[in-house]
């Protein structure tokens, strides 16, 4: 037996006695530290063996799956119109490429033969999981001629809050959990200017509301809270909130300030030629503004009376004007309600289409899904209809015509809090929501 062998047997016998002997070991530099926390049992003996599982299967599969394409033979004409062949027709599967191993799995890309398209390799995805015994295959198409398959050795999702140890690359980027194949799962509101939300109760919905804010209180960003519900969810953020409304009247009234803030943006901008608050001097450029919406059907359920109608269709004009215009002038919405349906108005459906973001829980009807992920992808509708009640915090994302698996890290009220009251110097002050909460209130009693 060579040496390397040898080597190689000595760190895998040290992988798999672990525990044994890890108590015993001092105390090891952050450096080392950071190396030992690699999943070394997958590097050593799980990457090796699903390689070899893949190379010495993948002719078979792709024969069985209808991934390969038929080599023609030599043709022979005989008499006028028939023609034979001299032997049985071959099956050549597509080339398979050197796997790389990541953390949480591997990724190798298979080049196409020509006139073959990526739907069959994606539709043969879950077949893939159990040819090569991993916990899940996922296929995209990156580029032309090739797709990229990723194979997961376990469930990514499972500890989503180890990946929250860096902070955000720029303003309004979040990160806020993980996705399926272990990347970090991010929200950029510069990209992705305005997201909806929707999940039944205890889905995660909350959760990802808080991870959010968790992310934006250390940046230069006003944060606006609309909680219905008494600000029961959004309260644990106040101090780090510039206005927090917990009625529809309250809700109105601050809706209707940020409409009178994006028209002075908008004499802004036009005076100094640009087109959005982004391409102005960062001295003269206003603070940006995200909305959160905890709740969106309180704001539109009606009880009969006149007063409710009118605040509800007020409420319905404000949301979409805020919708239509705010993405240029820094101000983004972030809407988050159980459900999500026709019966709550005419104007949902036209709220939708300006939010490009989507983000879909477990929920309990179809239509919400469908008016969620619908008019994006199919595929995504039937993906968010598998999520258990177990699996609290996953979610579908779809962006960019693709969907993904993801889900948020847990955010407790202790840090919430603790977050809230680390970051409250950082909160802008804005008199205009004050003010016009304050008439509300006023007007109320």
């Amino acid at each position: 037996m060579s040496w390397e062998w040898m080597v190689w047997l000595a760190l895998l016998l040290g992988v798999l006695t672990q525990p044994r002997w890890e108590h015993r070991v001092p105390p090891m530099p952050r450096g080392l530290r950071r190396l030992g926390a690699l999943p070394w049992g997958w590097y050593l003996g799980g990457f090796p063996a699903v390689v070899l599982r893949m190379r010495f299967t993948w002719r078979k599969f792709a024969r069985n799956a209808d991934l390969s394409v038929q080599r023609q033979p030599p043709r022979a004409l005989v008499g006028k119109e028939m023609i034979v062949t001299g032997r049985a027709v071959r099956m050549i599967s597509p080339r398979l490429g050197l796997p790389r191993p990541t953390r949480d799995g591997l990724v190798v890309r298979v080049q196409l033969h020509p006139g073959q398209t990526p739907t069959p390799f994606v539709e043969a995805a879950p077949a893939m999981a159990h040819a090569w015994r991993v916990h899940a295959v996922r296929v995209v198409s990156s580029r032309r001629g090739e797709v990229t398959i990723t194979a997961t050795w376990r469930d990514p999702l499972a500890d989503a809050d180890a990946v929250l140890t860096r902070e955000p690359t720029r303003v309004l980027a979040a990160h806020v959990g993980r996705t399926e194949t272990g990347a970090g799962w991010s929200i950029d509101l510069r990209q992705v200017p305005h997201w909806l939300v929707v999940g039944a109760t205890q889905s995660g919905k909350s959760t990802l509301l808080a991870a959010m804010v968790c992310q934006f209180a250390p940046q230069p960003v006003a944060l606006v809270g609309i909680d219905c519900k008494g600000g029961m969810e959004l309260s644990l953020f106040e101090r780090r909130l510039s206005a927090l409304a917990c009625s529809r009247s309250e809700a109105l009234a601050v809706l209707v300030a940020l409409l009178d803030d994006a028209a002075d943006r908008m004499a802004i901008c036009r005076a100094a030629r640009v087109r959005s608050i982004w391409e102005l001097p960062e001295k003269a450029r206003p603070v940006p503004i995200v909305v959160l919406v905890d709740e969106l059907a309180e704001l539109y359920l009606i009880d009969g009376s006149r007063v409710s109608r009118q605040e509800s269709a007020e409420c319905s004009t404000a949301l979409l004007r805020l919708g239509q215009l705010g993405a240029a002038l820094g101000l983004h919405l972030v809407i988050a309600g159980q459900r999500m349906g026709s019966e709550l108005g005419a104007g949902v459906t036209a709220l939708r289409a300006q939010l490009g973001g989507r983000i879909c829980h477990r929920v309990h009807d179809q239509q919400t899904v469908e008016m969620a992920l619908g008019d994006l992808s199919e595929d995504a509708v039937v993906a968010a209809q598998t999520i258990t009640e177990q699996e609290q915090g996953v979610a579908i994302t779809t962006v960019g015509g693709t969907w993904s698996r993801v889900r948020s890290r847990l955010t407790t009220t202790a840090d919430a809090r603790e977050i809230a009251a680390a970051h409250s110097d950082r909160t802008p002050a804005m008199p205009a929501l004050v003010r016009a909460m304050s008439a509300a209130k006023g007007g109320s009693e």
